[in-house]
Protein backbone atom coordinates (compact mmCIF):
# COMPACT_ATOMS: atom_id res chain seq x y z
CA UNK A 1 0.00 0.00 0.00
CA UNK A 2 3.04 2.29 0.99
CA UNK A 3 6.02 2.86 -1.12
CA UNK A 4 9.55 3.26 0.51
CA UNK A 5 9.09 6.99 -0.52
CA UNK A 6 6.24 7.42 1.18
CA UNK A 7 7.89 5.93 4.41
CA UNK A 8 10.84 8.30 3.53
CA UNK A 9 8.61 11.30 4.15
CA UNK A 10 6.35 9.96 6.88
CA UNK A 11 9.50 9.39 8.91
CA UNK A 12 10.82 12.91 7.98
CA UNK A 13 7.08 14.18 9.30
CA UNK A 14 7.51 12.55 12.42
CA UNK A 15 10.87 13.90 12.82
CA UNK A 16 9.39 16.65 11.97
CA UNK A 17 6.78 16.32 14.95
CA UNK A 18 9.24 15.40 17.47
CA UNK A 19 10.94 19.58 17.52
CA UNK A 20 7.62 19.86 19.49
CA UNK A 21 8.03 17.59 22.13
CA UNK A 22 8.98 20.13 24.79
CA UNK A 23 6.75 23.07 23.63
CA UNK A 24 3.44 21.56 21.92
CA UNK A 25 1.14 20.44 24.63
CA UNK A 26 -1.46 20.65 25.56
CA UNK A 27 -1.87 19.91 21.91
CA UNK A 28 -0.24 17.00 19.84
CA UNK A 29 3.12 17.20 18.47
CA UNK A 30 2.73 16.91 14.70
CA UNK A 31 4.72 17.28 11.77
CA UNK A 32 3.82 17.44 7.96
CA UNK A 33 5.61 17.50 4.48
CA UNK A 34 4.60 18.10 1.48
CA UNK A 35 5.85 16.49 -1.81
CA UNK A 36 5.55 17.22 -5.45
CA UNK A 37 7.24 15.04 -8.39
CA UNK A 38 9.07 13.36 -5.70
CA UNK A 39 10.47 16.58 -4.12
CA UNK A 40 9.84 18.21 -0.88
CA UNK A 41 8.52 21.94 -1.84
CA UNK A 42 7.35 22.53 1.99
CA UNK A 43 7.82 21.51 5.21
CA UNK A 44 6.75 22.70 9.03
CA UNK A 45 5.94 21.35 12.94
CA UNK A 46 3.37 22.49 15.22
CA UNK A 47 5.64 24.37 17.60
CA UNK A 48 3.13 25.42 20.51
CA UNK A 49 -0.97 25.99 21.35
CA UNK A 50 -1.96 28.80 19.91
CA UNK A 51 0.75 29.04 16.74
CA UNK A 52 -0.21 27.77 12.95
CA UNK A 53 -0.19 23.92 12.48
CA UNK A 54 2.35 21.76 10.75
CA UNK A 55 0.07 21.46 7.61
CA UNK A 56 -0.27 25.67 7.56
CA UNK A 57 3.11 25.31 8.06
CA UNK A 58 4.24 23.04 5.16
CA UNK A 59 1.71 24.86 3.14
CA UNK A 60 2.71 28.46 3.59
CA UNK A 61 6.46 27.03 2.75
CA UNK A 62 5.37 25.12 -0.38
CA UNK A 63 2.65 27.99 -1.76
CA UNK A 64 1.60 27.75 -5.47
CA UNK A 65 3.55 24.54 -5.67
CA UNK A 66 1.40 22.91 -3.24
CA UNK A 67 -1.24 22.24 -5.73
CA UNK A 68 -1.12 18.39 -7.59
CA UNK A 69 0.65 17.62 -4.00
CA UNK A 70 0.94 15.04 -1.33
CA UNK A 71 0.68 15.92 2.38
CA UNK A 72 2.25 13.31 4.60
CA UNK A 73 1.50 14.47 7.73
CA UNK A 74 1.41 12.69 11.43
CA UNK A 75 -1.41 13.18 12.45
CA UNK A 76 -5.41 13.42 11.12
CA UNK A 77 -5.96 17.10 9.72
CA UNK A 78 -7.78 18.82 12.30
CA UNK A 79 -11.66 19.93 10.79
CA UNK A 80 -12.44 22.18 13.53
CA UNK A 81 -12.28 25.62 14.91
CA UNK A 82 -10.22 25.69 17.63
CA UNK A 83 -7.58 28.34 18.33
CA UNK A 84 -6.93 28.26 14.64
CA UNK A 85 -9.05 27.36 11.75
CA UNK A 86 -9.21 23.88 10.43
CA UNK A 87 -6.63 22.38 8.33
CA UNK A 88 -7.96 20.01 6.32
CA UNK A 89 -9.93 23.23 4.74
CA UNK A 90 -6.31 24.79 4.07
CA UNK A 91 -5.54 21.23 2.45
CA UNK A 92 -8.06 21.41 0.03
CA UNK A 93 -7.88 25.24 -0.76
CA UNK A 94 -4.16 24.78 -1.42
CA UNK A 95 -5.26 21.78 -4.14
CA UNK A 96 -3.45 19.20 -2.61
CA UNK A 97 -4.16 16.10 -4.30
CA UNK A 98 -3.24 12.99 -1.87
CA UNK A 99 -3.15 13.08 2.16
CA UNK A 100 -0.94 10.24 3.74
CA UNK A 101 -1.42 10.50 7.47
CA UNK A 102 0.06 8.22 9.94
CA UNK A 103 -3.05 7.98 12.42
CA UNK A 104 -6.61 8.74 12.82
CA UNK A 105 -7.01 11.91 15.84
CA UNK A 106 -8.69 10.68 18.48
CA UNK A 107 -10.19 14.09 19.36
CA UNK A 108 -13.90 13.87 19.49
CA UNK A 109 -14.15 17.20 17.26
CA UNK A 110 -12.27 15.10 14.67
CA UNK A 111 -12.14 11.94 15.19
CA UNK A 112 -12.40 11.04 11.10
CA UNK A 113 -14.05 14.33 10.36
CA UNK A 114 -11.04 15.59 9.14
CA UNK A 115 -10.39 12.54 6.85
CA UNK A 116 -14.10 12.68 5.60
CA UNK A 117 -14.20 16.52 4.41
CA UNK A 118 -10.94 15.69 2.53
CA UNK A 119 -12.44 12.42 0.70
CA UNK A 120 -15.68 14.74 0.05
CA UNK A 121 -13.03 17.66 -1.52
CA UNK A 122 -11.89 14.56 -3.77
CA UNK A 123 -8.85 13.99 -2.29
CA UNK A 124 -7.34 10.84 -2.23
CA UNK A 125 -6.68 10.31 1.55
CA UNK A 126 -4.53 7.37 2.92
CA UNK A 127 -4.02 6.51 6.71
CA UNK A 128 -1.98 4.01 9.02
CA UNK A 129 1.98 4.70 7.87
CA UNK A 130 4.06 4.38 10.60
CA UNK A 131 0.96 4.57 13.18
CA UNK A 132 2.57 2.95 16.06
CA UNK A 133 5.56 5.92 15.61
CA UNK A 134 2.77 8.03 15.63
CA UNK A 135 0.76 6.88 18.66
CA UNK A 136 4.22 6.88 21.03
CA UNK A 137 5.18 10.89 20.00
CA UNK A 138 1.68 11.90 21.39
CA UNK A 139 0.93 9.08 23.73
CA UNK A 140 -0.26 11.53 26.36
CA UNK A 141 -2.75 13.19 24.01
CA UNK A 142 -4.08 9.75 23.14
CA UNK A 143 -4.42 8.60 26.15
CA UNK A 144 -6.42 12.11 27.77
CA UNK A 145 -8.93 11.86 24.58
CA UNK A 146 -9.23 8.11 24.55
CA UNK A 147 -9.68 7.73 28.48
CA UNK A 148 -9.62 10.75 29.78
CA UNK A 149 -6.53 10.50 31.86
CA UNK A 150 -2.84 11.31 31.24
CA UNK A 151 -0.25 9.40 30.27
CA UNK A 152 1.73 8.64 33.52
CA UNK A 153 5.33 7.55 33.75
CA UNK A 154 6.79 6.66 37.08
CA UNK A 155 10.91 7.51 37.25
CA UNK A 156 13.05 6.06 39.94
CA UNK A 157 16.46 6.30 40.15
CA UNK A 158 17.39 2.90 42.77
CA UNK A 159 20.61 0.61 43.26
CA UNK A 160 21.45 -2.56 41.53
CA UNK A 161 19.11 -4.26 44.47
CA UNK A 162 16.21 -1.93 43.60
CA UNK A 163 16.61 0.51 46.44
CA UNK A 164 15.71 3.95 45.93
CA UNK A 165 16.98 5.85 49.74
CA UNK A 166 18.75 4.59 52.99
CA UNK A 167 16.45 4.22 55.72
CA UNK A 168 17.58 7.70 56.86
CA UNK A 169 15.93 9.01 54.24
CA UNK A 170 19.34 10.03 51.86
CA UNK A 171 19.44 9.62 48.54
CA UNK A 172 21.81 12.06 46.56
CA UNK A 173 22.65 10.71 44.87
CA UNK A 174 22.29 7.51 44.09
CA UNK A 175 22.50 7.50 40.00
CA UNK A 176 24.93 8.96 38.32
CA UNK A 177 24.98 12.73 36.53
CA UNK A 178 24.22 11.61 33.12
CA UNK A 179 21.22 9.53 34.35
CA UNK A 180 19.88 12.99 36.06
CA UNK A 181 20.20 15.08 33.21
CA UNK A 182 18.32 12.59 31.29
CA UNK A 183 15.83 12.67 33.96
CA UNK A 184 15.60 16.33 33.54
CA UNK A 185 15.17 15.41 29.72
CA UNK A 186 11.55 13.49 30.34
CA UNK A 187 10.82 16.14 32.67
CA UNK A 188 10.63 18.79 30.29
CA UNK A 189 8.73 16.43 28.04
CA UNK A 190 5.91 15.81 30.79
CA UNK A 191 2.93 18.43 31.43
CA UNK A 192 3.15 18.13 35.24
CA UNK A 193 5.39 16.52 37.42
CA UNK A 194 4.35 15.04 40.23
CA UNK A 195 4.97 14.19 43.90
CA UNK A 196 3.92 13.30 47.41
CA UNK A 197 4.63 15.73 50.67
CA UNK A 198 6.64 13.04 51.93
CA UNK A 199 9.00 13.64 49.13
CA UNK A 200 9.04 17.77 49.79
CA UNK A 201 9.68 17.61 53.47
CA UNK A 202 12.42 14.54 53.26
CA UNK A 203 14.58 16.42 50.07
CA UNK A 204 12.82 19.54 49.62
CA UNK A 205 12.92 19.61 45.43
CA UNK A 206 12.48 22.17 43.15
CA UNK A 207 10.73 20.20 41.19
CA UNK A 208 11.78 21.93 37.91
CA UNK A 209 13.63 21.31 34.70
CA UNK A 210 17.18 22.79 35.10
CA UNK A 211 19.76 20.17 33.16
CA UNK A 212 17.84 20.76 29.75
CA UNK A 213 17.30 23.50 27.78
CA UNK A 214 12.92 24.13 27.80
CA UNK A 215 10.74 27.18 27.73
CA UNK A 216 7.74 25.69 29.31
CA UNK A 217 8.02 24.24 32.89
CA UNK A 218 5.70 21.45 33.41
CA UNK A 219 3.15 22.42 36.31
CA UNK A 220 4.00 20.80 40.13
CA UNK A 221 1.94 18.55 41.31
CA UNK A 222 1.63 17.63 44.93
CA UNK A 223 -0.27 14.64 47.01
CA UNK A 224 -0.59 16.18 50.78
CA UNK A 225 -3.33 15.07 51.81
CA UNK A 226 -3.32 16.79 55.33
CA UNK A 227 -1.97 20.02 54.11
CA UNK A 228 1.35 19.50 55.90
CA UNK A 229 3.20 21.16 52.93
CA UNK A 230 6.40 23.87 54.44
CA UNK A 231 5.29 27.10 53.31
CA UNK A 232 9.10 27.42 52.83
CA UNK A 233 9.38 24.81 50.36
CA UNK A 234 11.70 25.24 47.23
CA UNK A 235 9.35 24.16 45.03
CA UNK A 236 6.84 27.02 46.10
CA UNK A 237 9.14 30.00 44.87
CA UNK A 238 8.57 29.57 41.27
CA UNK A 239 6.55 28.19 38.52
CA UNK A 240 2.63 26.75 38.94
CA UNK A 241 2.00 24.29 41.76
CA UNK A 242 -0.93 22.71 42.24
CA UNK A 243 -1.72 20.69 45.60
CA UNK A 244 -3.82 17.82 46.26
CA UNK A 245 -5.67 17.75 49.34
CA UNK A 246 -8.24 15.56 51.47
CA UNK A 247 -9.07 17.95 53.92
CA UNK A 248 -10.73 21.37 53.66
CA UNK A 249 -8.73 23.28 55.55
CA UNK A 250 -9.63 27.13 54.73
CA UNK A 251 -6.60 28.47 56.73
CA UNK A 252 -3.96 25.70 55.36
CA UNK A 253 -5.07 26.32 52.09
CA UNK A 254 -5.15 30.39 52.11
CA UNK A 255 -1.46 30.26 53.48
CA UNK A 256 -0.69 28.16 50.61
CA UNK A 257 -2.83 30.45 47.90
CA UNK A 258 -0.42 32.90 49.38
CA UNK A 259 2.23 31.33 48.11
CA UNK A 260 0.75 31.33 44.68
CA UNK A 261 -0.19 27.55 44.43
CA UNK A 262 -3.51 26.69 43.73
CA UNK A 263 -5.32 23.85 45.90
CA UNK A 264 -7.87 21.28 45.08
CA UNK A 265 -9.88 18.96 48.04
CA UNK A 266 -10.25 15.45 46.48
CA UNK A 267 -10.69 13.04 49.77
CA UNK A 268 -12.05 9.54 49.25
CA UNK A 269 -13.68 7.47 51.92
CA UNK A 270 -10.11 6.68 53.97
CA UNK A 271 -9.18 10.31 54.32
CA UNK A 272 -5.91 10.47 51.39
CA UNK A 273 -6.43 12.06 48.06
CA UNK A 274 -8.81 10.18 45.83
CA UNK A 275 -5.95 9.77 42.88
CA UNK A 276 -8.16 8.49 40.20
CA UNK A 277 -9.67 11.83 40.48
CA UNK A 278 -6.92 13.82 41.11
CA UNK A 279 -6.15 11.78 37.18
CA UNK A 280 -9.35 12.95 35.72
CA UNK A 281 -8.53 16.87 37.24
CA UNK A 282 -5.36 16.74 35.31
CA UNK A 283 -6.62 16.08 32.37
CA UNK A 284 -9.69 18.34 32.62
CA UNK A 285 -6.64 20.60 32.90
CA UNK A 286 -4.89 19.63 29.75
CA UNK A 287 -2.26 17.91 30.86
CA UNK A 288 -1.35 14.98 28.30
CA UNK A 289 1.94 13.56 30.17
CA UNK A 290 2.29 13.27 33.87
CA UNK A 291 6.12 12.61 35.51
CA UNK A 292 5.83 11.25 38.39
CA UNK A 293 9.04 11.29 41.23
CA UNK A 294 7.90 10.36 44.47
CA UNK A 295 8.45 8.41 47.07
CA UNK A 296 7.89 4.44 48.09
CA UNK A 297 4.27 4.89 49.49
CA UNK A 298 2.78 7.54 46.71
CA UNK A 299 4.24 4.54 44.21
CA UNK A 300 2.46 2.03 45.62
CA UNK A 301 -0.42 3.96 45.56
CA UNK A 302 -0.36 4.63 42.03
CA UNK A 303 0.30 1.24 41.21
CA UNK A 304 -1.89 -0.39 42.88
CA UNK A 305 -4.64 1.96 41.61
CA UNK A 306 -3.47 0.88 37.84
CA UNK A 307 -2.87 4.86 37.42
CA UNK A 308 1.25 3.49 36.23
CA UNK A 309 0.92 3.73 32.66
CA UNK A 310 5.05 3.28 32.40
CA UNK A 311 8.07 2.83 34.50
CA UNK A 312 11.42 5.03 33.94
CA UNK A 313 13.92 2.69 35.89
CA UNK A 314 17.78 4.11 36.51
CA UNK A 315 19.72 1.56 37.83
CA UNK A 316 22.99 2.39 39.74
CA UNK A 317 25.73 -0.26 39.86
CA UNK A 318 25.71 -0.41 44.08
CA UNK A 319 23.92 -2.07 46.38
CA UNK A 320 22.37 -0.85 49.78
CA UNK A 321 20.93 -3.70 51.05
CA UNK A 322 17.68 -4.77 53.08
CA UNK A 323 17.50 -2.16 55.27
CA UNK A 324 17.05 0.57 52.41
CA UNK A 325 14.08 1.48 50.90
CA UNK A 326 12.61 -0.20 48.61
CA UNK A 327 10.54 1.64 44.93
CA UNK A 328 7.36 0.95 46.18
CA UNK A 329 5.13 -0.08 48.70
CA UNK A 330 2.50 -2.82 48.05
CA UNK A 331 0.91 -5.34 49.86
CA UNK A 332 2.37 -8.62 50.38
CA UNK A 333 1.89 -11.24 48.38
CA UNK A 334 0.61 -14.73 48.55
CA UNK A 335 0.24 -16.27 45.26
CA UNK A 336 3.20 -15.60 42.08
CA UNK A 337 -0.31 -15.32 40.14
CA UNK A 338 -0.60 -11.39 41.89
CA UNK A 339 2.29 -10.54 40.63
CA UNK A 340 2.05 -7.11 38.27
CA UNK A 341 3.51 -7.58 34.78
CA UNK A 342 5.85 -4.93 32.88
CA UNK A 343 7.09 -5.31 29.39
CA UNK A 344 10.25 -3.97 28.95
CA UNK A 345 10.32 -1.59 25.98
CA UNK A 346 14.19 -0.27 25.70
CA UNK A 347 17.16 -1.12 28.19
CA UNK A 348 20.36 1.33 27.73
CA UNK A 349 22.95 2.27 29.55
CA UNK A 350 23.18 6.10 30.24
CA UNK A 351 26.78 7.52 31.98
CA UNK A 352 27.47 4.36 34.46
CA UNK A 353 23.60 4.06 35.28
CA UNK A 354 21.42 1.49 33.31
CA UNK A 355 17.64 3.03 32.00
CA UNK A 356 14.83 0.66 31.70
CA UNK A 357 12.01 2.15 29.84
CA UNK A 358 9.05 -0.77 30.60
CA UNK A 359 5.16 -0.50 30.16
CA UNK A 360 3.31 -2.05 33.26
CA UNK A 361 0.95 -4.50 31.61
CA UNK A 362 -1.79 -4.96 34.57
Amino acid sequence: MFSPADQQHMAEALRLAEKGLFTAPPNPRVGCVIVRDGQAVGAGWHERPGQPHAEIMALHAAGTRARGATAYVSLEPCSHHGRTPPCADALIEAGIARVVAAMQDPYPAVDGSGFARLRAAGIQVESGLMQDEARALNIGFVARMSRGRPWVRMKIAASLDGRTALANGKSQWITGPEARRDGHAWRARACAVLTGVGTVREDDPQLNVREVETTRQPLKVVVDSRLQLPLSAKLLASGRVLIAAAVDDKAGIAALQDKGAEVVVLPNARGKVELTELMRELARRELNEVHVEAGFKLNGSLLVCGLVDELLLYLAPNILGDGACAMFSLPELTDLAQRRLVQFDDVKTIGSDLRILARVVN
